[in-house]
């Protein structure tokens, strides 16, 4: 009865048209009244509580330096490596775009953004070489839900706070499945090329590539001050963060001098923006989160999933297909926050690593932003691509199998994601 009263309540706010955040307070309101212990006060302390988490400062501050970064050309200039670098092969601005969308992913950590940035940088590149523009832009598409998966990801930040596990680790552990995405999409790209015809770029030029790495490199050291700040302890996840501001602060302003003082305030204002809807949002969710706890729920979802409980890899595909269904409907960040606090405590005494499920589950919500019809990153493409999202939806489904196959592959085979995080620990 329990869960029915908040599956009703969730989707049935939804369902009138209100803003997630608003629905999971009504979710929350809804369990109260159904438990017999409603209290405004309770409510409104547990919202606040929800957001006085030092780990969370990470998320406005992120948005901040991806703002920032963008702003004072150091996105352009890590595109412009990549061309250079890979720009000379068959399809070459397709493996440029695959890069771009890694490197930029290791910076600002959204979705949204990263994606937004290489698309306006490249799309018009790619339409200009006779290129497939719905194809260029579901490749671009599926290259931005990388930014969830590695560091510095907001989802794996917000994600650390709901499951109460380390945020280090599981930036850490995210390193390696990132770039197997990065690779399944570029073998994915040299099919299509391969078969579509796509001429080869520009003859490889070793002065050219010089330039950008000289120009460039102040934007390329970035990724690896942040990581290995975390790696070797010099400093915190939210830490990191108020590192890459400044470094993309510095960097805009007296390296490139593209950033100038006057755009700053505008900057921190539509970064504030975001991350005050991030924020309400994690407030909502936690209070629900709270609710869903003292309701039992989990113990629920648990006997629910009992006769998987034995067969670790059979509940994990039971869960990535309940998530993968979820995610057609919801954007990545309520998807986390709704069902961590009904999930963890199955994967915990199923006997799953926590970290392992994390990047897993983070990386299953990310693909949920290339399947519509929510498909937050398809719109962002198509709108920049200035394109039909029927055609982006067409162009993007090589590179979402792709993706969705890599996720099953790590169900198999674990290890893939346990190995390699623990030789980044």
């Amino acid at each position: 009865m329990t869960i029915a009263v908040f599956l009703i309540a969730l989707l049935g706010s939804m369902a009138l048209g209100m803003p997630i955040a608003f629905s999971l307070l009504a979710c929350g309101v809804a369990l109260m009244v159904h438990l017999g212990n409603f209290d405004t006060q309770i409510l409104a302390q547990n919202l606040l509580e929800g957001v006085n988490n030092y780990p969370l400062m990470a998320v406005p501050f992120f948005m901040l330096a991806g703002e920032l970064m963008n702003a004072g050309g150091l996105s352009r200039r890590i595109v412009t490596v990549a061309e250079a670098l890979v720009g000379h092969v068959r399809g070459g601005l397709g493996y440029v775009a695959i890069l771009a969308c890694l490197i930029v992913a290791s910076i600002s950590g959204s979705a949204v953004a990263d994606t937004a940035a290489v698309a306006a940088l490249l799309i018009p590149m790619m339409r200009n070489a006779g290129y497939n523009v719905p194809r260029a832009s579901g490749l671009i598409a599926a290259g931005g839900i990388i930014a969830p998966v590695v560091p510095p990801s907001i989802p794996i930040v917000v994600f650390g706070v709901a499951a109460q596990l380390s945020i280090t680790k599981l930036f850490l552990a995210g390193i390696f499945p990132g770039i197997m995405m990065a690779l399944a999409l570029a073998f994915t790209w040299w099919l299509c090329a391969k078969k579509e015809n796509v001429a080869p770029g520009r003859p490889f030029d070793a002065r050219v590539l010089a330039r950008a790495l000289y120009d460039g490199i102040w934007a390329l050291i970035l990724p690896g001050v942040i990581i290995g700040g975390m790696k070797f302890g010099i400093f915190t996840p939210t830490e990191a963060a108020v590192v890459a501001v400044v470094y993309a602060l510095l960097a805009g302003l007296f390296v490139y001098r593209e950033l100038k003082l006057r755009q700053i305030p505008h900057l921190m204002l539509v970064a504030a923006k975001t991350s005050s809807t991030v924020m309400f949002l994690v407030a909502a969710a936690l209070v629900s989160a709270w609710l869903i706890t003292i309701a039992d729920i989990p113990s629920q979802a648990t006997a629910l999933l009992q006769p998987f409980m034995d067969n670790k890899i059979l509940l994990m595909f039971v869960i990535m297909i309940l998530v993968i269904v979820v995610g057609t409907a919801l954007d990545l960040m309520p998807t986390v926050l709704i069902l961590t606090p009904i999930l963890m405590p199955v994967i915990k005494q199923a006997g799953i690593d926590p970290i392992y499920f994390g990047v897993m589950f983070i990386m299953n919500n990310a693909i949920g932003l290339l399947t519509p019809p929510v498909g937050t990153v398809l719109n962002v493409v198509a709108g920049v691509a200035k394109t039909k999202l029927d055609d982006v939806i067409k162009g993007v489904w090589p590179f979402l199998l792709a993706q969705t196959l890599l996720m099953f592959l790590f169900v198999l085979f674990p290890q893939l994601i346990t190995v390699p995080a623990s030789w980044f620990r």
